[in-house]
């Protein structure tokens, strides 16, 4: 069996699994099993490995008998260690009608800015689990689909131009077929996801929540008031297509988005910058942005450059001024790419309308 097939996510596959006889060799991932006693106790367990599934005692005592693994859950946590799906933007936002400190993601923050150099090993391991737990659940989401990213700035207000820019992007390639992947916090990311989020409504839906969203141009000063909002765009427009945000709590003065249909949302930075670009396989598009857009640019280059995952990925920068003059990487970008299997996937555009051509041309 193929590690896929062996793991067990949900209440549903579990009950699958065990009317075939056995459980033997299975990982079951962040499944309540209070209500499965019984059938913990018939069941072959042996070889299981059980990842923070609760079950009463004398369940947990016969399957370590068999021979199982079993991780407990961990009490006291804002969020699952051994979660097996991504996140949701109701789940990260579960309690804002009593203000953003009391949602899942201000929680979790919290409790990092707690533990984050206390340098207790629990605390480290249990973030390094949540987030390897988290690269899972998004690596099989994502499976066979066309992934391209759209990085950009955090500071990109709702209501600017280059705002309604990003979103009209983020549709266009959700239209295409495209799987939209942002770091799924404000500003630029969250107008590429708001595309995406808006691409199976008509045409005049963005021209509605562009307008709502002005309301609560910024996440600067009440993320609660920001967020609210969005929420009201998505209740206007309940059906909304999907799109992945990979933020991180890293930068805890950047929420979430609430229009990226599945969020990964990581502890360690690095991890979380890595594992975007790297499942960006057709593409990235690099919008006006500062330093984390420029360090995004070369952490992106450097594989390309290298070839270390394959034939390189396009890569297309927008806005001639930004990246020749205000920031200019894209003469560094062309100089690394000189003579290398890169260099005739990257461009430089003008405008986010050029962008589609210039993906179809590298693809």
């Amino acid at each position: 069996m193929v590690n896929a097939d062996i793991e067990i996510e949900t209440l549903a596959e579990f009950d699958q699994v065990v009317a075939r006889g056995s459980l033997s060799g299975y990982r079951v991932q962040s499944v309540n099993l209070l209500e499965r006693t019984f059938a913990l106790l018939s069941a072959d367990t042996s070889a299981a490995v059980f990842l923070g599934c609760a079950m009463e005692p004398d369940a947990a005592a016969k399957v370590r008998a068999d021979g199982a693994l079993v991780f407990p859950p961990v009490p006291d946590l804002p969020f699952h260690p051994y979660r097996s799906l991504l996140y949701s933007a109701d789940e990260l936002f579960a309690g804002l009608s009593a203000g953003y400190e009391a949602t899942l993601d201000a929680q979790a923050y919290a409790w990092f800015q707690e533990t984050k150099s206390d340098g207790d090993v629990f605390s480290s391991m249990l973030r390094s689990i949540h987030d390897d737990a988290v690269s899972d659940a998004l690596d099989e989401h994502l499976r066979g689909a066309r992934v391209v990213g759209v990085m950009g700035g955090h500071a990109m207000i709702r209501g600017a131009v280059d705002y309604r820019g990003a979103a009209e992007l983020g549709r266009t390639l959700a239209r295409s077929g495209l799987t939209v992947a942002t770091g799924g916090g404000p500003g630029a990311m969250e107008a590429a996801n708001l595309g995406a989020y808006l691409a199976p409504a008509p045409d005049e839906a963005l021209d509605e929540a562009l307008e709502l969203l002005a309301k609560a141009p910024s996440f600067v000063p009440s993320v609660s008031d920001w967020a609210r909002v969005a929420f009201a765009v998505r209740e206007r427009w309940p059906a909304g297509g999907d799109s992945v945000g990979i933020p991180t709590w890293f930068y805890g003065h950047e929420p979430p988005n609430a229009f990226a249909g599945h969020i990964a949302k990581y502890f360690a930075n690095a991890t979380r910058e890595d594992g975007l670009l790297a499942r960006c396989n057709a593409g990235v598009v690099f919008l006006p942005g500062a330093a984390g857009t420029v360090q995004e640019i070369f952490d992106n280059a450097t594989p390309n450059y290298y070839a270390s995952r394959g034939e390189p990925t396009p890569m297309v920068l927008v806005d001639r001024t930004h990246w020749t003059e205000r920031l200019p990487a894209w003469p560094l970008l062309r100089a690394l790419a000189r003579d290398r299997g890169m260099e005739s996937r990257i461009a430089l555009v003008e405008s986010v309308t050029e962008v589609p051509a210039a993906l179809a041309a590298m693809g």
